[in-house]
């Protein structure tokens, strides 16, 4: 009841601002009427984040008043979003005046305003006034929350002939695509939906494409994909439609892969007889020598034939492919993904990922862009799951919360009926808790790896029946175990028996690492350093990702600290990797695609060869997952996942940024292509 009265007030400000009215002189039949009204809970991993509430009001002579708030009180971040919007329009939904004020998600401050005068608009965005020319089509907009403007957005579109594009004030280009209608049972009650599809250009609505829902009046329910955030997937619901989340998450990603699928057509059709790759070098990631002047025979997603060009016959059928004077290497694994997005899938396949490790999503994303990936639908990397498992907590952290072990076990199976290889432990799981949850996972053929919790070394952790651990931070814990893990060590004697016990308790354990340590040195990095000096990818990343990655980092004077923290991460790194701990890549998103890639260049910082690096994100996961019989390695037999590089990763690790072809389920793809369609430059 505050924030509607809070809404109200708004409204009545805002029109006193523009010039409508004085409020203090409208007579009872003159003052606007409220005709329409809601509420929306803001979700992220079925965990409540906030609300919005809105009203809409119209004026006496037919105008229409927007008021929403949007509160966000359980975000992760410092300063919780609570964004006020005001947005005045024409009957037909033509922007006449917007202002948009509030912290918001990625600890943004929104204050922007646009007002309407004939031909010409005013735009006060932050501490820049400009005015500009009043497009044909066009809207007013300023991130994605409230998302009641996406619906008057969506509500322009329809009521404008659904024009291509929509010009966005004060910045960047909407996109707007009806995808079908779909029905849910509310209240014992079915309703018939729209779905469409609504996306930007240089814009503050987030990478890749939001799924809107609208009934038969246009008022939004449901919104799934929400924001420029890629580590989260945030979605919100009108009241009583949230009963059906998990429906709108499934058809979501449906929905996407289906679009991908179409997409995965136009740039490389199927076909039914065999390729031949000619002329490249054929590296062995087993360590055995290259072979130059190479063949790869393949048939469907299945190699028929790999090695030098003498000894291979190319069947007649074939389509030859002449790749002389390049390189070619096993798919590439990423063992730390997220993936929240369809668009993950085409940027991973972009950067020569062909399989990938989620470790820690919404159960029907993962499920079914796995099952996709499976089917050969869609556009994306074979996929592997590890689930959320967390302990008993206040924060809003995860929706499966465990504290007994009867809680613990049902949890495992519940990932185990999902078809789940692994278990992803979180920070509030209790050591108790942990030996249930490992010894079922155990009892039916998962392993277990995640962070290390609250309380916990990594000895212990490991000693409860853990199998690998995410982020080389937590392994710490095992090399100084009294120690406060928010303090982390700036240097590291490696000789130091603490240091030797635990390495040599990681070996004999047989447990694996992936230290993700491209996205600690972003973060780490100190703000007055450009994320291009030691990450390029940044600098090709769609616009509308650019804000969100430029925010990580600390702050410029720890910069000395912060090198040396990061050097004794690289330290225990290679120390791990000498000590014949397995490493194997991932990374935990970063910078999409790319972070793979500087995970690599770090591992030869840390002491590794430009081959062991490459082995960390190609035989070794695949030996770890149990999957070397199948990937992991070109030669006949094997699955048809491969890379072509235009230079030789082995001379320099660097060169694994140069993949120009991806083969992955059966086709062979434009590497410049995949980039594009996600937003990205090649």
């Amino acid at each position: 009841m505050k924030s509607i009265k809070l809404a109200c007030l708004t409204s009545l400000v805002t029109l006193l601002i523009y010039g409508v009215a004085n409020a203090q002189s409208k007579s009872p039949e003159t003052a606007p009427s409220v005709i329409e009204s809601g509420k929306f809970r803001f979700y992220e991993t079925k965990q409540i984040r906030g609300e919005e509430t809105y009203e809409i009001a119209r004026t006496a002579t037919g105008e229409l008043v927007l008021t929403a708030k949007t509160d966000m009180p359980f975000a992760e971040q410092e300063k919780k979003p609570l964004v006020n919007v005001t947005l005045r329009t024409s009957a037909d939904f033509t922007p006449q005046a917007f202002q948009v004020k509030g912290p918001t998600l990625l600890d943004l401050e929104e204050n922007a305003s646009v007002v309407i005068e004939g031909p010409v608009a005013k735009v006060q965005d932050g501490s820049r006034d400009s005015t500009a020319k009043v497009p044909n089509n066009f809207f007013v907009m300023s991130g994605y929350v409230p998302v009641t403007v996406e619906m008057m957005l969506v509500r322009y579109w329809l009521t404008h002939g659904q024009p291509k594009s929509i010009q966005l004030l004060p910045l960047g280009e909407a996109f707007v695509e009806l995808r079908g209608k779909d029905t849910v049972t509310i209240s014992g009650k079915s309703i018939v939906l729209s779905r469409y599809h609504l996306s930007g250009k240089n814009w503050r609505g987030g990478w890749g494409r939001q799924t809107l829902w609208l009934d038969s009046d246009n008022r939004l329910v449901a919104a799934v994909n929400l924001g420029s955030d890629i580590e989260t997937n945030l979605y919100a619901f009108r009241d009583t439609y949230d009963s059906q989340m998990s429906f709108f998450l499934k058809r979501a990603v449906d929905d996407a892969i289906d679009r991908l699928g179409q997409m995965a057509n136009q740039l490389s059709p199927q076909t039914n007889g065999p390729v031949a790759l000619t002329g490249a070098t054929l590296i062995d990631v087993t360590g055995k020598p290259a072979t130059p002047n190479s063949v790869v025979v393949l048939q469907g997603d299945r190699i028929v034939a790999a090695g030098p060009r003498a000894s291979i016959k190319i069947p007649g059928n074939a389509k030859v492919i002449d790749v002389s004077g390049k390189f070619l290497l096993p798919g590439l694994w990423d063992m730390h993904a997220h993936f929240y997005q369809a668009e993950f899938g085409p940027t991973y396949l972009a950067a020569g990922i062909t399989t990938a490790r989620d470790v820690g999503n919404d159960i029907e994303f993962g499920t079914g862009l796995r099952n996709a990936a499976k089917e050969k639908r869609g556009l994306g990397p074979r996929m592997l799951l590890a689930g959320y498992i967390d302990g008993k907590n206040e924060d809003h952290s995860f929706d499966i919360q465990v504290e007994t072990p009867e809680e613990a076990r049902a949890a495992v199976q519940h990932y185990k009926d999902a078809g789940y290889e692994q278990i992803k432990i979180r920070d509030n799981v209790k050591l108790e808790t942990l030996k249930a949850i490992c010894a079922e996972a155990h009892r039916l053929g998962m392993t277990v790896t995640g962070h290390v919790p609250k309380g916990i070394n990594a000895l212990q952790a490991v000693e409860a029946g853990m199998d690998q651990i995410n982020h080389i931070n937590y392994v710490l814990t095992g090399c100084f175990p009294n120690r406060d893990r928010n303090n982390p060590p700036v240097t590291i004697n490696l000789n130091a028996p603490n240091v030797v016990n635990a390495l040599k308790f990681f070996k004999e354990h047989g447990t694996v690492v992936d230290p993700t340590d491209a996205v600690l040195e972003l973060m780490l990095r100190p703000m007055n350093v450009p994320i291009e000096t030691f990450e390029p990818g940044v600098t090709r990343v769609a616009a509308e990702l650019k804000v969100q990655i430029n925010k990580k980092g600390e702050a410029a004077e720890q910069a000395e600290g912060l090198r040396m923290v990061l050097d004794v991460l690289l330290k225990i790194t290679g120390a791990l990797h000498r000590a014949g701990v397995p490493i194997v890549a991932g990374t935990d998103v970063g910078v999409p695609g790319h972070t793979l890639h500087r995970e690599l260049e770090l591992y030869v910082k840390a002491g590794m060869t430009p081959l062991e690096a490459i082995q960390a994100a190609t035989i070794t996961p695949a030996r770890v997952m149990k999957l070397d019989n199948e990937v992991g390695t070109i030669e006949a037999g094997r699955r048809a996942d491969l890379i072509v590089l235009d230079a030789n990763p082995i001379e320099n690790i660097s060169n694994i940024r140069k993949v120009r072809l991806v083969v992955s389920q059966g086709r062979l793809f434009d590497c410049a292509k995949l980039w594009e369609i996600v937003g990205f430059q090649p």
